[in-house]
């Protein structure tokens, strides 16, 4: 395992390609003005020994040690020591609707990403607690096993989308009966299932499914995201012309939110029902039901001792300053004596 503690610093890497441009510049800069003053033969008899390799070399020396010098800022750290830490929390799972009714725009950007929306915002403030993400749609998937890395329940929750499924439809009872053995923790008192969706069911079972999972200790909420009006579920853009799902008759297919379905599947699993299409006031309702749920204690591995190996880094860099020191910016005279190309040949 490792980390880096300082992160920002890599941004200074990019002055090295600056540096390169002004150098590359001032190379043809002293080429021109070395033509100005005389021709090529005289300045090789005024200055036998100029190598241009050798201030490239030089150069590119220059370069890799301060791009060691911004590694050892940024400080990389691996872990030592794994530890076994105590954390208390609630474990909660989201079961996010990905079926292509969720792509309907009657709520702004689309309803996905309106419940994408609430998920993170929910996420980013939790504490202790442990989370897992399930996405569904004719049928249901596992996106994120319960974890307590909110990180990578953020960057797995961005890439949900209907391309993720291979069934389409909203079969909720199916999200609901996978959560069921999701929880990994028997000893967790407090485990809540929130079920993001449109209500656009084509399965009846739910309700029974979230009456079953009560009976597991498991509490089911629901978050209806949409509007009850309904929206047309766009499938895709043709010279930029969005276009529409059509049924068997051509007729433009509309979704609508259905809040009922929503409701009854949440009395029937002890929850309650919230209304998404508010993200502030919806964020704000989970996080009360979470601060009011009594948290249970558990244990979960973590590096807890880092190692830094910004020295390393350091002594790298000394070493090609070093180096760039001691070489000259001249020709190599044992290697000129050596006369590979029968220089002195072509001079006499």
């Amino acid at each position: 395992m490792y980390e880096i503690e300082e992160p920002d610093y890599f941004l200074l890497i990019f002055i090295i390609p600056a540096i390169a441009v002004l150098f590359v510049w001032l190379l043809f800069w002293k080429k021109k003005k070395q033509r100005a003053f005389a021709n090529p033969l005289l300045l090789e008899k005024l200055s036998p020994d100029r190598s241009i390799f050798k201030s490239v070399l030089k150069f590119l020396m220059i370069c890799v040690s301060m791009t060691f010098l911004v590694f050892a800022l940024a400080n990389p750290k691996t872990g030592t020591v794994l530890k076994s830490v105590k954390r208390q929390g609630v474990d909660l799972v989201f079961a996010l609707d990905v079926s292509k009714s969720m792509l309907a725009e009657d709520i702004a950007p689309n309803r996905l990403e309106k419940a994408k929306q609430i998920i993170a915002k929910t996420i980013q403030n939790l504490g202790g607690d442990r989370i897992g993400i399930i996405v569904y749609a004719g049928n249901s998937y596992p996106l994120l096993p319960i974890t307590t890395d909110h990180a990578s329940a953020l960057m797995f929750l961005q890439n949900a989308s209907p391309n993720l499924v291979s069934s389409h439809g909203t079969a909720i009872d199916q999200a609901i009966d996978r959560a069921i053995t999701y929880f990994d923790n028997d000893e967790q008192t407090n485990r809540f299932l929130f079920v993001v969706s449109d209500g656009e069911d084509h399965e009846k079972k739910a309700i029974d499914l979230a009456k079953k999972a009560k009976k597991e200790g498991i509490k089911t909420y629901t978050i209806g995201v949409g509007d009850v009006e309904g929206a047309p579920i766009p499938e895709q853009k043709s010279r930029g012309k969005v276009i529409y799902k059509r049924d068997r008759k051509r007729q433009v297919v509309i979704t609508k939110m259905n809040p009922e379905e929503l409701k009854d599947i949440a009395d029937a699993g002890g929850g309650v029902f919230i209304d998404g299409n508010d993200t502030k006031k919806a964020v704000k309702q989970i996080q009360e039901l979470l601060l009011k749920a009594e948290k249970s204690e558990f244990q979960t591995k973590k590096f807890s001792d880092y190692k830094d190996h910004f020295q390393w880094f350091i002594g790298f860099a000394l070493l090609f300053l070093v180096l760039d020191i001691f070489m000259h910016d001249k020709k190599t005279k044992w290697i000129a004596h050596l006369n590979l190309f029968n220089q002195k040949g072509k001079d006499s």
